[in-house]
């Protein structure tokens, strides 16, 4: 037996991350924009898929813009699709633009002392480098006021220095189909993008594209779809799940009626119970929350046919299950227990831990012995 194959033996927790139901995902993500682009959003590490696992599969599939948040995330998308047009989220700080240039990545541009910096670099290089502008539809976060955004269309040297590829905005109440907040972002943008005739427009998300084509424009940039998590609040999620994250039962016990189970005697047990202990914990990013402990009841795991409720409080390293109701054949000591993936979706277990999917997928630990499934052939053509 190879090292490696022993190594798997060792593993306490297991993180799977199919590259194929990822490249699915884009391909219907894509099929729904109709005759927007669809780019994706790569950033948080791919959403704790592995960004340069992802950006490949992606490109594969046939993706060719990227979206990151920080400049150390571009270079990584850089170097793992060379000919895809790689966004950094986060602005430009003070003095970076060279770098920018260098590793051909294009800075999203939040703010007028950003335009500056990049247009007065571009004319110090005589070339006309490609920039996005965030625009501020209401979300108060990154982006231009519609005074500023004025101010910018109106200073044609200023524009004249770079080429603005991209015109883009951020939905913030996007996941509610109900809410009239959107519409008004929607106007706000495009009432302000009207400033910029024939620069291409970007304001769907992930809930954007499902929000119908009114929201879709010239480029849409799903992130949290494409991972398998659902963009809407309400309603079914049409996405395959991407990331299985799985724990080992390391032993199994009997606990009484009357007796309580794990820190801070959260729990009593109220029947005579067999327990199991599995390998992971909020060390892996698991979270506490999901126990006992937090509003909404505890999340459950999936073993072998049979979904078992979480027991106690998650600890660092460590989470009891009951296991009383599943036959001994289907859960023995060494058995792998599903802890959210194709039978126990990572949005319920958030929303027992009081969260959100992105903030599973993006804080998940070191600990997991990754691999990587179903990669997509180059099928590309263009």
């Amino acid at each position: 037996m190879s090292n490696a194959e022993n190594d798997a033996r060792l593993a306490c927790s297991r993180l799977s991350i199919d590259l194929g139901a990822l490249a699915h995902n884009w391909t219907y993500l894509a099929s729904k924009a109709a005759k927007a682009e669809c780019a994706a959003a790569i950033k948080g590490d791919g959403y704790g898929t592995g960004l340069a696992k992802a950006a490949e599969a992606l490109f594969s599939a046939g993706c060719r813009t990227f979206f990151t948040a920080v400049p150390e995330e571009g270079l990584e998308a850089r170097k793992a699709a060379p000919e895809a047009r790689v966004f950094v989220l986060g602005g430009l700080l003070p003095d970076t633009a060279k770098r920018y240039h260098e590793a051909g990545l294009i800075p999203v541009l939040n703010c007028v002392a950003e335009i500056r910096d990049w247009a007065a670099y571009c004319a110090s290089v005589g070339t006309p480098l490609p920039a996005a502008i965030h625009l501020d539809t209401g979300m108060n976060r990154m982006g231009l006021t519609l005074d500023e955004a004025k101010a910018v269309s109106a200073d044609t040297n200023l524009l004249g220095r770079f080429e603005p590829v991209l015109m883009m905005s951020h939905l913030y109440c996007g996941g509610d189909p109900n809410t009239a907040v959107s519409e008004r972002q929607l106007q706000r943008f495009k009432e302000i993008t009207a400033l910029f005739p024939d620069v291409p427009r970007s304001l769907a998300n992930s809930a954007g594209i499902f929000l119908g084509p009114d929201y879709h424009f010239e480029l849409v940039r799903p992130g949290i779809s494409l991972y398998g998590g659902a963009a809407m609040d309400d309603g079914d999620n049409p996405m395959k799940p991407v990331a299985t994250a799985e724990a080992r039962i390391l032993m199994l016990r009997d606990g009484f009626k009357g007796e309580t189970i794990g820190y801070g005697a959260s729990q009593t047990l109220t029947r005579d119970s067999r327990i199991a202990i599995l390998g992971i914990g909020y060390a892996d990013g698991y979270h506490r929350l999901a126990g006992t402990g937090g509003r909404e009841g505890t999340a459950s795991a999936w073993i072998n046919g049979h979904t078992v409720p979480l027991m106690g409080r998650v600890s660092m390293d460590l989470i009891a299950v009951d296991v009383t109701d599943v036959p001994e054949a289907n859960c023995k000591r060494g058995d792998w227990v599903e802890m959210f993936g194709p039978h126990i979706s990572v949005d319920e277990v958030a929303a027992k831990a009081q969260t959100i999917g992105y903030e599973l997928l993006t804080g998940l630990g070191r600990r997991y012995r990754r691999s990587y499934i179903n990669a997509p052939q180059d099928a590309a053509t263009n």
